[in-house]
Order: C-alpha cells, then sequence, then structure tokens
C-alpha cells in the first residue's frame, strides 16, 4: 500500500474533511480525494463515509488508521536510530511554537543551532499549541512547543512524549500615565472597573482571563478584542485599556508600558512535545539542549520588582 495515500488517510481520521487534510499536506482536495479512492480501490473496500460537509472512518478505515499509526512510528524510530549512528547533527528539524515563546526562546535558539551545527535546517512554524500538536501528530513537524492551557495533559496522543520546559507567569500591562502605573504587583479586583483589550489569537487565553475575572467576582468589560500583539499593546500606549501579558514576552517590545504582576499568580506549563521514540535523534537532541540554555539564560534576567527597586533607588 501505498505511504501517502496511508498519510492521507490518517489526517482525514484526524481533520474530518478533505479541505483541512489538503491544507496540511500542502495539496489540492481533489488530490486526496483521489489518494483515497485509490487506497479503497486498492483494499476493495469503503474506508470513509459522508457525513454532512465531512466524512467519518468505516471500521475497515478505523483499523487501518490503527495499524498505519503503528507504521509511521516505525518509521521515525528506524529514522532515529540511523541518525543516532551518524552522530552527525545535519538535515532538516522541523520546530512549532507559539508567537510568545517563539520570540522569547525559538528564535534565539535557531540561531544558536545555525552557529553550532552548520548541516542542520531548522524550518520554523508559527503555530498556536492545539494547532502545533495536530501538526505533530499528522508529521507536519518534528517538535512542538505547547502549553497546558491549550492543551491539557489528557488530550495528548499516547504516541507523543513531552518534557517540561518552563512555567510562564501572566502579568498586567497598563500605560505609563495609568493610576496603576509604577506598582510591582496588583491584584484581579484592583482591575474590576478597567477596560480590557486582549489578544484573542488563542480563545483558550481569552476564556482563562475571563475565568480568572469571574472567580473574582466581576465580568471583565472588554472593549477590544486584537488577533496581533501589536494591536494591543498600541492601544495600551494609548491609554485606552489595559491588557495581560506572559512573562515570556516582558523582556522585549514594551517601551511606553508598564508591567506588574498579578497577585495571585496565574500561571502555565510550558513543554516540548515530540514523537515518540524521536528524543534520541541528534537533532531533536540538540534542540532540547539549546532551548533549555536559553530558558535557563532568562531565569538568569532580573525580575519585575528588582527592575522596580532599582528605578526607585535611583
Amino acid at each position: 500500500m501505498d505511504l501517502a495515500r496511508l498519510r492521507a488517510l490518517r489526517e482525514l481520521s484526524i481533520r474530518k474533511t478533505m479541505a483541512a487534510v489538503a491544507e496540511a499536506l500542502y495539496v489540492s482536495p481533489s488530490a486526496v480525494s483521489q489518494q483515497i479512492a485509490l487506497l479503497e480501490e486498492e483494499v476493495g473496500i469503503d474506508l470513509i463515509e459522508r457525513r454532512g460537509r465531512g466524512v467519518e472512518l468505516t471500521l475497515a478505515g478505523r483499523q487501518l488508521v490503527d495499524r498505519v499509526e503503528r507504521i509511521l512510528v516505525e518509521l521515525e524510530s528506524a529514522r532515529a536510530d540511523i541518525a543516532e549512528l551518524k552522530k552527525v547533527i545535519a538535515g532538516e528539524l522541523r520546530v512549532a511554537a507559539f508567537p510568545s515563546v517563539a520570540a522569547a526562546l525559538v528564535a534565539g535558539t535557531i540561531h544558536d543551532l545555525h552557529r553550532m551545527h552548520p548541516r542542520l535546517t531548522v524550518q520554523f512554524d508559527e503555530m498556536e499549541p492545539a494547532e502545533s500538536l495536530a501538526a505533530l501528530r499528522s508529521w507536519q513537524t518534528d517538535v512542538a512547543i505547547i502549553d497546558d492551557l491549550n492543551v491539557p495533559p489528557g488530550a495528548l496522543d499516547p504516541n507523543i512524549e513531552t518534557i517540561p520546559l518552563m512555567e510562564d507567569v501572566f502579568n498586567v500591562m497598563v500605560s505609563p500615565k495609568h493610576h496603576l502605573a509604577g506598582r510591582p504587583t496588583v491584584t484581579l479586583q484592583q482591575l474590576r472597573d478597567e477596560r480590557w483589550a486582549l489578544d484573542t489569537a488563542s480563545s483558550t487565553y481569552t476564556k482563562m482571563i475571563s475565568d480568572a475575572c469571574q472567580a473574582a467576582g466581576f465580568t471583565p468589560n472588554i472593549v477590544a478584542r486584537c488577533k496581533g500583539f501589536e494591536v494591543t499593546i498600541a492601544l495600551i500606549r494609548e491609554g485606552y485599556g489595559i491588557s495581560t501579558i506572559p512573562g515570556l514576552r516582558v523582556s522585549y517590545d514594551l517601551e511606553d508600558v508598564w508591567v506588574c504582576k498579578i497577585v495571585p499568580e496565574i500561571r502555565r506549563n510550558i513543554s516540548l512535545a515530540f514523537r515518540k521514540g524521536e528524543k534520541r535523534s541528534p537533532a531533536v537532541q540538540a534542540f532540547i539542549t539549546q532551548v533549555n540554555e536559553r530558558v535557563g539564560a532568562r531565569r538568569r534576567l532580573p525580575t519585575i520588582e528588582e527592575v522596580v527597586s532599582k528605578l526607585e533607588a535611583g
């Protein structure tokens, strides 16, 4: 059986529509449909059935996908074995990560790897955690950086391994002229009457903020829903509202705003995810080592409280 056709069937079991599979595999929907049709002709039995705008796998289709999962895992394990024997960090490594961790950690890590291992090419794709995990399951990336807000531990595929990378603490970002500017910490209750501008690239992130405010006894007055950090921070600088910001973003591009910690803290755990058996790959190991170096360097940076203390002392 043709491996490309088997991959298309596996993708269909995850994504449910020909269009979504086509986008993931960088082919046309008609090409995906043709691959599935050829596979059905080859095995002599229906593998999918139409359900509205999507498709569902038949019993035969599900059984075949179960076998395909094991075949693909073995293929990746074989590649890792060969790469380990060669002891050469070369080839291509595909990495997916969400914007804040990509800017704070991944960009520098990729630069380090290029300098240390010139025969290794790192291909980066910016993706939200759930999207990058789907790309990992479908062999569209090799390493995904995820968090436990968007990908709860129970949602992980059994063929995916994770290792903890770091904790990230959320902060409040206000205009320098705001009445809270100058304070190292604030409580959510102090923010109940504020106007909120939120980056809505991740619906889970927006829900987390809303739930935290609800738990503090109020519903946040969201006056702006932005699809990127640039617009959010522009609104804050103009004094139109306030926002939250991950600790990962605090170290850069924050002129003309004031950042203070929320108490009690709102945290998320960030992890590296990869397919089982691929941790032995020299390229994956090199990435893990270098990104952890970057995390260690961040831990040595001064905290917000230390910065405020120095400003007050000066």
